[in-house]
């Protein structure tokens, strides 16, 4: 069997990842938005297109990022969040997800470098699960989509939404899911 090499690159990027979970996760700074009170996981499942997103460093350059949720039979969620570099290659990173709430609300815990576990909260949900916007902590946000791109009328319902409850629109950085590679850009 041959022996597997990682680039001096890739495992920075793996370490650094791992402390700033570590950071998010035990600094006790909690998003202080609540989950959405009703969740049903099996709904949730399936493909979702990143279509905005706080900066962070661990999908800097990464263009066209989705994220996909299948429903494991130990009732635990796999995690499969893909994207492009600018220079085309995919990037891909298998984790995994539990759900943090008896009660049913939109509350899990995702792990990509077990054994450490970051928040992941669902603080707005489409009725229909057609967009969803979740927090890690208090500086990492994302807007996820079934499609490529949110109607208008649900972008102003998320800024909204998000705007009322204290967050800073300012910081989040629409994707362009079409244009492998093309850069952020703040919303407009």
């Amino acid at each position: 069997m041959k022996k597997k090499n990682f680039p001096a690159r890739t495992v920075i990027n793996y370490f650094f990842s791992i402390c700033i979970l570590l950071l998010s996760s035990c600094t006790g700074e909690k998003n202080p938005l609540p989950p959405v009170k009703t969740f049903d996981v099996a709904k949730y499942t399936g493909e979702w297109y990143e279509v905005a997103r706080t900066p962070n460093p661990f999908e800097k350059n990464l263009s066209s990022v989705t994220a996909t949720y299948t429903l494991e039979k130990d009732g635990s969620v796999k995690v499969v969040n893909s994207g492009f570099l600018p220079d085309g290659k995919r990037k891909n990173i298998t984790g995994k997800a539990l759900l943090n709430d008896k009660n049913g609300a939109g509350l899990l815990k995702v792990t990509f470098f077990p054994p450490f576990y970051g928040e992941y909260k669902i603080v707005k949900l489409a009725p229909d699960y057609r967009y969803s916007v979740v927090v890690s902590g208090k500086k990492y946000l994302w807007i996820l989509s079934r499609t490529a791109e949110l109607s208008g009328k649900d972008k102003k319902e998320i800024l909204s939404f998000l705007e009322e409850n204290g967050i800073d629109t300012g910081k989040i950085l629409f994707r362009n899911q079409e244009s492998r590679g093309k850069e952020t850009s703040p919303i407009s």
